[in-house]
């Protein structure tokens, strides 16, 4: 459940400034992506900060809890992100140049619409999360160049990692951010796994979301019912794909998908009590009746400590009900004229710090994968507007 958050009223740590575990580097690294073009950078976070997104302490940030205001970022044209989670993070050379096959046709030649927002790495969970936002019409494409080369670049037959995963390319899903509906990112979805089945033989898709017509089944509901969360033993599980061939043991099943915006707030507690971390991982799940709305839990060992990886769900707030309500944690804001709220990371950190401390235990560390939606989208504007296709390299230590 590779999708990491800020404090509640506490300043989170800064991703280290390199993205990947490097020579002499110890395991169990995690990092995000950094490098040059820092007056870029100081630009895109003061356009951030002017949405009141960014408050700079020292040398880390703060996410203020009140509403996100959103500004106007007409750039001509529809927007949309995948946050392609592949299961890869141990070799850098692999997960960058998966990364830029989403920016360059096969001859070399750059898109000038394409840019890779973020790049998240995690050692121990063996996972990349690569942020890719282009105009809708577009995304697909680069989509399934990057998806392309990680099916030639990852062997699921040899991979290792402690986090659930049943395909090379494990989730590709498709995100709303600026005049798109999610209905047509679900037709995207759909192309995007129609397409890769034929450029790639031997590769599987499962649907969900949007792109799962017309049952349109949420992902935690496609993945149980594939085993996803038991591991990948696919000749007993005989799992059966929607699109594609039987799953082999190279390629693994991918998962293919739509929805509103899913963000990803990882909580790190200083214990290695996994029973204890499954226990705060279930009172937090929203299935749970005293639980965070939206948010979707799973405990990981993670460098000798436990780790709480919630998925973060954006939800359609028909009646603006959250919005009322936004000094309890929840964040609104609007695509295509739809309402659509989240629980802040903020507020789950302080919820699970409240909890670990029922334990005698604290919170170590809280890191947010990537950005909210709203920083997606406006970055996604920035990055366009300037041509920067390789975005993650100059974020450096402005983002969480």
């Amino acid at each position: 459940m590779q999708q990491g958050g800020a404090g509640g009223g506490v300043t989170p740590q800064m991703p280290a400034l390199e993205n990947y575990v490097l020579p002499g580097s110890r395991p169990g690294q995690r990092t995000e992506a950094a490098g040059g073009g820092r007056q870029e950078a100081a630009d895109c976070a003061q356009t951030l900060s002017a949405l009141g997104r960014l408050e700079s302490i020292g040398s880390g940030t703060r996410l203020p809890l009140e509403r996100v205001k959103m500004s106007s970022t007409k750039v001509g044209f529809r927007l949309a992100a995948c946050l392609l989670n592949i299961s890869e993070a141990r070799k850098k050379d692999i997960v960058e140049k998966i990364a830029k096959a989403a920016l360059s046709d096969d001859n070399g030649q750059k898109h000038s619409q394409a840019t890779v927002l973020n790049i998240f790495s995690d050692y121990d969970y063996n996972r990349s999360v690569i942020t890719i936002a282009a105009p809708i019409d577009m995304l697909g494409n680069y989509v399934i160049a990057a998806c392309t080369e990680a099916f030639r670049s990852i062997d699921m037959a040899i991979q290792e990692g402690i986090h659930p995963c049943l395909g090379a390319v494990d989730l590709v899903p498709i995100y709303p951010l600026l005049d798109v509906g999610v209905e047509e990112c679900g037709k995207v979805a759909q192309s995007i796994a129609e397409i890769l089945t034929l450029r790639v033989p031997g590769c599987s898709m499962f649907l969900f979301g949007q792109a799962d017509q017309p049952e349109k089944r949420s992902l935690v509901q496609r993945r149980k019912q594939l085993g996803w969360f038991k591991g990948r033993d696919f000749k007993s599980m005989e799992v059966k794909p929607d699109i594609g061939a039987v799953p082999s043991q190279r390629y693994g099943l991918t998962g293919v998908g739509a929805s509103p915006y899913v963000m990803n707030c990882n909580v790190t507690i200083d214990t290695q009590d996994m029973a204890t971390g499954k226990d705060i991982a279930r009172a937090i799940r929203g299935s749970n009746t005293r639980g965070l709305k939206g948010v979707q839990t799973m405990a990981f060992p993670h460098n000798g400590k436990i780790e709480i990886a919630c998925n973060v769900e954006s939800f359609e707030d028909q009646d603006n009900t959250m919005t009322a309500h936004e000094d309890f944690g929840y964040i609104s804001y609007c695509v295509l004229g739809k309402t659509f709220s989240y629980v802040s990371p903020q507020s789950i950190e302080a919820q699970i710090k409240k909890l670990a401390s029922n334990y005698g235990i604290n919170t170590a560390r809280t890191a947010l994968v990537g950005f909210t939606p709203e920083e997606c989208k406006h970055c996604a504007t920035y990055a366009l507007k300037k041509g920067i296709g390789e975005f993650w390299r100059m974020r450096g230590g402005m983002f969480m």
